[in-house]
């Protein structure tokens, strides 16, 4: 198991748990931190994203995913004194209430912060130090913070307006691909052959009934994504276009929030979030390269803890920092 280490209060009494979620659009991940700051067991379950599954059906994956970590350590739910719960879609303020308000239907804590997912991403990426984050799963979006703490975002629009750059958004352009080969209006592609298998269709003709089925839903769309990075390491020329052109996407979104924070010239740190960036080079080499051409001494980077530890840490620090007047 992954363990995570931090500067904790001294004065933290042994017992106290600290609850981090990281909750996307696929599945869910709870950390739970002791005061000493570190990680002593971990949960996961379906997604958490409120806008895919609903406030309560979220709320009821964490604690499905806080009972099998408890269960299997021994803890108790009983012992979570601080949370911080980052959550995908949940920029609303009345979300974020919903959320508060439903989980505390469940179980008190002391203080509980509900958060982006973007946000603990930030957190495991700087430790709190001015930079970026970019996560490519289901969907795609960017934030990041400056040293004087202003915030900027972009992307996170969903499958309908936005989420290029990640799996919702690769697998939607390799549909596009493979309509159009399918009915003469594009090149052909084995993309055709890996929807068909994917999708459980005949042929490509009749993944129009099998992409619109009631139980294909987003996570199953983003899933195929998987299958465009391995067709593109085939050197198939459309899968290639294709994650490259996600590699860009993902840049442009990192470049927005550059220039929002005005870190052209900084050195400062990009996360790369996401089982997106599994693709490796294919999508990684395009976003450097759009990134270099407004801040060349930014750097892409792997996040220094998973996002449901930075969570916990957040929740530790948060709890810490109440006891002690405010003061970090």
């Amino acid at each position: 198991m992954a363990r995570t280490r931090s500067k904790a209060d001294p004065s933290a009494d042994a017992h106290q748990i600290f609850l981090g979620v990281d909750g996307g659009g696929t599945k869910t991940h709870i950390a739970l931190m002791n005061a000493a700051g570190r990680v002593t067991c971990e949960g996961f379950a379906g997604s958490s994203n409120p806008l895919r599954v609903g406030v309560r059906p979220a709320v009821q994956n964490i604690f499905k995913a806080i009972n099998e970590a408890c269960d299997r350590s021994g803890l108790s739910r009983g012992d979570i004194t601080a949370a911080t719960l980052g959550l995908a879609g949940v920029r609303r303020a009345d979300i974020r209430q919903a959320i508060r308000d439903t989980f505390n239907e469940h179980m008190r804590v002391r203080k509980i912060e509900v958060l982006t997912d973007a946000e603990i991403a930030w957190y495991a990426t700087t430790l709190g130090k001015p930079g970026i984050v970019v996560i490519a799963g289901t969907g795609s979006v960017c934030f990041g913070k400056d040293d004087k703490g202003k915030i900027a975002v972009s992307g996170g629009w969903g499958p309908l307006a936005g989420d290029e750059g990640g799996g919702v958004g690769i697998a939607r352009d390799a549909l596009h691909a493979v309509a159009k080969a399918s009915d003469g209006r594009g090149i052909p592609t084995k993309l055709s052959k890996r929807a068909s298998e994917y999708f459980r269709a005949a042929g490509p003709e009749n993944l129009i009934v099998a992409i619109y089925s009631p139980q294909v839903d987003n996570a199953r769309i983003a899933g195929f994504a998987r299958d465009v990075v391995e067709s593109a390491r085939d050197g198939d020329r459309v899968a290639i276009e294709i994650v490259e052109a996600a590699g860009r996407e993902l840049g442009i979104a990192a470049n927005a929030v550059i220039k929002k924070l005005k870190l052209e010239r900084r050195k400062i740190p990009i996360g790369c979030v996401g089982s997106v960036f599994k693709a490796g080079t294919i999508l990684t080499g395009p976003m450097t390269e759009t990134v270099a051409a407004v801040a060349p001494k930014a750097f892409l980077t792997e996040p220094e803890m998973p996002p449901a530890h930075a969570a916990a840490l957040m929740a530790l620090r948060n709890s810490a920092a109440a006891s002690n007047g405010g003061r970090r």
